[in-house]
């Protein structure tokens, strides 16, 4: 019965406290709906002071850039055909993207040519290359091209300096196949 009351008790604590958390919740929602309705509501009164302040922003940074300009005597066209801007184009975008100006041409490097034809080459295990030679030995004796003493003969310089038999099992195996 007492377990019964501390489980009970634990469950109504647990209950209550959901429902606290619950209720900062909304009130947290609440106040951030208000602040966003005080933002757009300045933002959509001061808009005009906005985009004026930007547009001056624009105009001061383009008139120092004309005055750093002339007082060393440079042109624009001076300028972009400087060795920072060789082969690349200048390009300034308002608000991002929304109004763009590309200055100059981007010029393309030309293609280094590769002389190099077919894949790759790997370092090859020497058992596989083992077998890669011996399976072209079989393909030899499948063809008639040559005997099997002379494969025999091929077959056991290829795999005299090998210890383990893998060499003499893989050869059984091509030369049933045949």
């Amino acid at each position: 019965m007492i377990f019964n009351t501390t489980q009970h008790t634990q469950g109504l604590f647990k209950s209550v406290m959901l429902a606290y958390f619950i209720l900062i919740l909304h009130v947290i929602l609440a106040a951030g709906l208000v602040l966003l309705v005080v933002f757009f509501h300045g933002v959509t009164t001061h808009l005009l002071w906005i985009l004026s302040g930007g547009i001056t922003l624009i105009l001061v940074s383009g008139y120092l850039f004309y005055r750093r300009m002339k007082s060393e005597g440079k042109t624009l066209r001076d300028i972009l055909n400087s060795p920072v801007f060789n082969g690349r184009a200048v390009e300034i975008n308002l608000l991002n993207g929304l109004a763009c100006f590309r200055l100059g041409k981007e010029r393309t490097l030309p293609v280094i040519e590769s002389k190099i034809i077919g894949p790759e080459r790997q370092l090859e295990e020497p058992v596989s290359m083992k077998i890669r030679k011996l399976s072209e030995l079989a393909g030899l004796v499948r063809e008639n091209l040559i005997t099997i003493d002379e494969y025999n003969l091929l077959k056991k310089e290829l795999f005299e300096d090998q210890e383990s038999g893998v060499g003499d099992q893989v050869a059984d195996e091509l030369t049933k196949t045949n």
